[in-house]
């Protein structure tokens, strides 16, 4: 025997959901929101990845056009969605938990705002920043002048700078070796508008050249082959990103930058010098400890030899003098490290790297003082048959 109970309404079928009943009429409904959903999200991945690429070059009435062709396929949709819902009088019988006003009504009127704010949007222009000067024509020179806004002049660095070059800044994307060449072909008065971004400790060096005060800026993104766009290097412990800069055209720089998307903190000098000399460590220690290992990336260092790099780059870190850094040292350098694990390891450019920490050693031993500020990094360097 049927229990008893509510009879359907004539017209209706039976819905999953326990005592209530959808009318018949809506499944045609409900077949076209299918259809007319399916279609208008298609086409709205299709503007929106048109957009997207066309970011830079896509002029403000372009996107209005997309957004012009978008919405009627919205307000379709949403037609269809007011439609699904049952008449008024009826909607307490059928769906006695759903509010006054049709939720899917609702959902619908709030995509298609959504989406037409978004999609009229202006889109975002890249920085106008002052033409430069790169000198030095490989992977970093070149990914500096696709940063630019199309008014740099890229040389190479044995090239004179021409009468009519740019006033802005003069950016050296040479190795440390090729300094002396490049600046005896700069005129004297346009050294203030030096940028130099050389890995190692070049402070003595600019020092007896006057250049004390001359715009630096530590380089942590990778160009891994020329025209490849850079790679930001941010890491775990510093999500904000690592590269640095300081001097007069500081600014200029991370502008430049961020129109690839790369990160840039224009620091003052004490915060510069502290930066910097973490880098030094960085590159000494992680590229010390891989000579070691021949073979060894900057990765297998990080993972296989955790213990020896911490002690060596605690050892280096306490051996600056005058220097107080950040606690944490050890960790936020192996952070970089895993993001660049496939870095090769070698000990290169001697005098502006390691130099400087065996500079340490062997004035300490000089001065009477009997005690090797940093006997890993000696150590090291003596199997290497490198150093004092």
């Amino acid at each position: 025997r049927r229990p008893s109970g509510p009879t359907r309404p004539p017209g209706t079928r039976p819905s999953r959901r326990k005592n209530i009943s959808l009318p018949t009429d809506t499944m045609p409904n409900i077949r076209s929101l299918i259809g007319v959903g399916l279609v208008s999200g298609a086409a709205l991945l299709v503007l929106l990845s048109a957009a997207r690429d066309d970011r830079v070059a896509a002029p403000a009435p372009a996107t209005r056009a997309a957004t012009n062709t978008l919405r009627p396929m919205m307000r379709m949709n949403a037609g269809c969605m007011r439609s699904v819902a049952p008449p008024r009088d009826s909607r307490r019988a059928f769906y006695p938990t759903m509010p006054r006003q049709s939720r899917f009504a609702l959902r619908a009127e709030t995509a298609e705002e959504a989406t037409a704010e978004a999609m009229s949007g202006e889109t975002q222009e890249k920085k106008t920043i002052p033409p430069a000067i790169i000198i030095g024509a490989g992977r970093v020179g070149q990914a500096l002048k696709d940063m630019g806004s199309g008014e740099d002049l890229l040389i190479g660095r044995h090239d004179f700078i021409p009468d009519d070059a740019p006033e802005g800044p003069i950016f050296i994307a040479t190795r440390n070796n090729d300094l002396d060449a490049v600046l005896a072909k700069v005129p004297a008065e346009r050294h203030e508008d030096l940028v130099f971004m050389q890995n190692g400790y070049l402070q003595p060096y600019l020092d007896k050249r006057n250049l004390s005060d001359a715009t630096q800026v530590l380089v942590y993104f990778a160009v891994a082959k020329l025209g490849d766009p850079p790679t930001d290097g941010i890491t775990d412990l510093n999500p904000e990103g690592l590269t640095a800069a300081h001097g007069k055209w500081a600014q200029a720089a991370a502008d430049r930058f961020a129109n690839a998307d790369l990160s840039c903190k224009v620091l003052d000098k004490e915060s510069f010098e502290r930066a910097m000399f973490e880098k030094l460590i960085w590159i000494c220690s992680f590229m010390l400890v891989g000579a070691q290992y021949p073979g060894a990336t900057v990765g297998d260092v990080e993972a296989n030899h955790t213990a020896e790099v911490t002690a060596l780059i605690n050892e280096l870190g306490a051996a600056v003098p005058g220097v107080n850094f950040e606690p944490q040292l050890s960790e936020r350098l192996r952070a970089y490290a895993r993001s660049v694990a496939h870095f090769p390891t070698a000990v290169k450019e001697f005098e502006w790297r390691n130099g400087y920490f065996n500079e340490l050693s062997k004035n300490n031993y000089m001065s009477g003082g009997k005690v090797d500020p940093c006997p890993l990094h000696s150590d090291y360097l003596a199997k290497l048959g490198i150093g004092k």
